[in-house]
């Protein structure tokens, strides 16, 4: 009964606290559309590029017109020279320049050297400059004359054209929604209940005598994890089906996976909480955490390729390893066979931070309940 009891009066105690209702419950919901809605194009379009076209020939033009046609480019402006086009770049009229140099016709058709083509890109965003690049790659290899690195380009070319068929296996539309959002939904699920769990544990009275800590302590911990999990699975269920998120997790193993996820977290944040002496610092500290923790996930930045203290650091956050899970069991279609290690991970870290919350509490001798 004492364990219903704190449950209960964690319940009581979250949905009678508007700074907990806001935090725990109704940023969830908000930046279930909030965070997606930059993204609602799926991919950059329409990015406008500067064509400096020096050969003026006619295949020149005509990739000119194939660019112009593609909807990742929107040539904006075509000049004669390459200064007048990087003045206009550095002017920030585009965020690109594409130059088609003299003598390009008669270096496809002859082999002889003088002519090429260059791009210019604004490196400050990395998506934009990959989708100018792409589009011009595409429109020349589309090109009849077919030119390989290290080969004397063919003059003709027998039989049909060459084609190939790039199908996305997971993000079938491609969109760069559909490749972050499920990653950040698993950073808003853990972020939103680690700030109010910390909230509230930080705002706890001391009180002085024996308590019933360790049954208090479980039925707190069972009420946390189970809001973490409402929300993770809404985010996972209604989120992703309003945001049209590719999805394809069977019901039972995401929710084998959810239970330890927003357990860990929730100690985290009970074990956060016995270290503040006020509510209001536990969001003003915990903040600032959520872009280093977004970067450690590996979303932006393979794991891998970071040094191996911060390897270590990573594998520490709940987030890391439920952004492996999940992105893998939701937009993957894995089994429970090639997930087991990150669940095993997941449930070390759960009893590890469960133990060490208890061990924060019962320092602090909170009353629970």
């Amino acid at each position: 009964m004492i364990v219903l009891d704190a449950f209960v009066a964690t319940w009581g105690r979250i949905l009678t606290n508007r700074t907990l209702v806001s935090t725990m419950l109704l940023a969830v919901a908000l930046y279930t559309f909030y965070y997606p809605a930059p993204y609602a194009h799926g991919v950059a379009q329409r990015l406008p590029v500067i064509a400096v076209d020096e050969d003026d020939s006619a295949l020149t033009r005509r990739v000119l017109r194939d660019l112009q046609a593609t909807r990742a480019v929107d040539i904006v402006a075509t000049e004669a020279s390459r200064s007048a086009g990087a003045a206009r770049l550095r002017r920030g009229d585009a965020d690109g320049m594409i130059l088609l140099s003299s003598g390009l016709d008669r270096t496809l058709r002859t082999g002889a050297e003088g002519g090429g083509v260059a791009v210019w890109l604004n490196g400050t965003y990395l998506l934009r400059a990959s989708t100018v690049g792409g589009a011009v790659q595409q429109v020349l290899s589309a090109q009849p004359t077919l030119i390989e690195d290290g080969m004397r380009p063919s003059l003709t070319r027998r039989g049909p054209p060459v084609s190939v068929t790039t199908e996305p296996l997971f993000n079938r539309s491609a969109s760069y929604k559909g490749y972050v959002f499920p990653a950040v939904a698993v950073i808003i699920a853990q972020q939103t209940l680690l700030f109010g769990t910390a909230t509230m544990f930080a705002g706890l009275p001391r009180r002085k005598g024996r308590t019933r800590l360790p049954a208090t302590f479980a039925g707190a911990w069972l009420a946390l994890a189970s809001l973490g999990c409402l929300a993770t699975l809404f985010l996972f269920g209604m989120a992703f089906w309003l945001q049209d998120v590719p999805r394809s997790a069977a019901s039972a193993l995401l929710i084998v996976s959810v239970l330890p996820f927003s357990a860990a977290v929730a100690a985290l944040g009970m074990l956060a909480g016995t270290f503040m002496d006020r509510p209001e610092r536990a969001v003003a500290l915990l903040a600032p955490t959520s872009v280093p923790i977004f970067f450690l996930s590996g979303v932006a930045w393979p794991l891998d390729q970071m040094p191996a203290a911060v390897q270590l650091l990573s594998h520490l956050l709940p987030s890391t390893v439920g952004v492996r899970l999940f992105v893998a069991t939701n937009q993957m279609n894995a089994g429970l066979q090639d997930v087991y290690l990150q669940l095993v991970q997941m449930t070390s870290l759960c009893v590890l931070f469960g133990s060490l919350a208890y061990l924060g509490v019962f320092k602090r001798r909170l009353a629970l309940a």
